[in-house]
């Protein structure tokens, strides 16, 4: 039907796209795999719209899945869609075969969120033969609280530049875990800590159990359903809350601290900054929610839901070959001025004296710049343009008089 055309065309376009940069994969690689929800008004296709734990923060509305494959350079490569109640650790594998089969990708190594991690999908990884680095969840694997947290290793200072500028001071270690025995294979982690981010959830933290502190003299009846005050509380008097000391120390404990769980054999410092390189993919959901208003969706059938979707895809393409060619010409303007400049550029079409004339503004901004960086030429600034009709009382011209010899005519001998 509609939805398979949508889909085979969808794919033949995104295999065409990935040839011309095939040399990118020529050795290890790293694909980058995140997923995000997108909302509908209304009722949504036939299976794409379901009820789901929904990113947007709108559990209301139906929604889809939509999951991204970006290259280390940030490159799209493909893009997935699922039912709105799909899980993030049920995506990972279909998308893994798919790129296999698709592409031919012999090796890669996948990089994803811990909303991809379980005992099932690492064991089928390691059994396929694919490199991966997964976030592992720090707070409820019991392994990582117990045993990976607990090691006493010293950290690895390391600093990493920004996409924009500046630097990002971290530190990491790799922690093994499991025995060595011909039999076992140890597994591997890595614990990366941000001093920047731990002041961060200090700071949050302080702020909640500040106003947590004003609920409880109001009555702590309305907090029940609060997850981010529950977790702070506890009750030691039946039927009433009190904020736990060991529930802030506990929390305290995850302050700035990330770990990866991964089976590659690339560098401490390579894991850790492959798993920042993540951040890729949660700018490309940001531009495609925000920028390209790919949301809320209006399509009422899961073929022009597809399209729709595609649609984003090939634009976040052309602005990934935008930013390129914008930091070639050294060009450090931010993605929303960008847009709105190029919004405002703008002619318009005046008639004065029988003539008629198309008029340019200054292009406002970086707009000029922009063009300038693709290769476009601007419009002049004044353009005559011939007239359609004569104007009304003015007298016909006749066409000019041929000069010079007449012509012998074809029938004339």
């Amino acid at each position: 039907g509609a939805t398979r055309a949508v889909r085979r065309n969808k794919d033949l376009i995104e295999e065409a796209l990935f040839e011309g940069r095939r040399s990118l994969f020529s050795d290890l690689s790293l694909v980058l795999f995140d997923t995000t929800s997108l909302m509908f008004y209304g009722v949504g296709g036939e299976s794409l719209g379901r009820h789901g734990k929904s990113k947007d923060h709108r559990p209301e509305l139906k929604q889809v899945i939509v999951g991204v494959v970006i290259d280390a350079e940030g490159r799209p490569i493909c893009s997935e869609t699922w039912p709105g109640n799909a899980t993030d650790v049920k995506a990972l594998l279909p998308v893994v075969t798919r790129l296999r089969e698709r592409f031919g990708i012999g090796r890669m190594c996948v990089v994803a969120d811990r909303g991809m991690i379980s005992a099932e999908t690492i064991a089928e990884l390691e059994r396929r033969g694919i490199d991966y680095i997964l976030g592992a969840r720090e707070r409820s694997d019991a392994e990582v609280r117990r045993v990976v947290l607990a090691d006493s290793k010293p950290m690895a200072p390391l600093v990493i530049p920004r996409a924009r500028g500046g630097e990002t001071a971290i530190e990491v270690k790799e922690v093994m875990v499991g025995d060595w025995g011909p039999q076992c294979k140890p597994r591997r982690y890595v614990v990366c800590f941000n001093p920047e981010q731990a002041q961060r959830d200090a700071a949050a933290r302080a702020a909640i159990l500040d106003s947590l502190r004003m609920k409880l003299q109001q009555g702590d009846k309305g907090l029940v359903g609060n997850a981010g005050y529950r977790r702070f509380l506890a009750t030691p008097r039946e039927g009433h809350f009190e904020i736990d000391a060991d529930r802030i120390a506990e929390d305290a404990r995850f302050d700035g601290l990330y770990v990866l769980r991964t089976n590659s054999k690339l560098s401490t410092l390579s894991v850790a900054l492959a798993y920042r390189q993540l951040w890729r993919v949660e700018a490309i959901f940001k531009t495609a929610k925000s920028i390209l208003e790919t949301r809320p969706i209006y399509h009422q059938s899961d073929a022009a839901i597809a399209g729709h979707l595609f649609c984003s895809f090939l634009a976040l393409l052309l602005r990934k070959e935008l930013d390129e060619r914008l930091a070639a010409a050294n060009m450090n303007a931010e993605w929303g001025d960008v847009v709105r400049d190029l919004d405002r550029v703008e002619q318009v079409t005046v008639e004065q004296g029988g003539k008629r004339f198309v008029l340019r503004p200054q292009a406002p901004g970086c707009a000029g710049g922009v063009f300038k960086a693709v290769g476009v030429a601007l419009p002049p600034l004044v353009q005559q343009l011939p007239n359609a009709t004569p104007p009304p009382g003015a007298a016909s011209v006749p066409p000019p008089r041929h000069r010079g010899r007449p012509r012998r005519g074809a029938t004339r001998r």
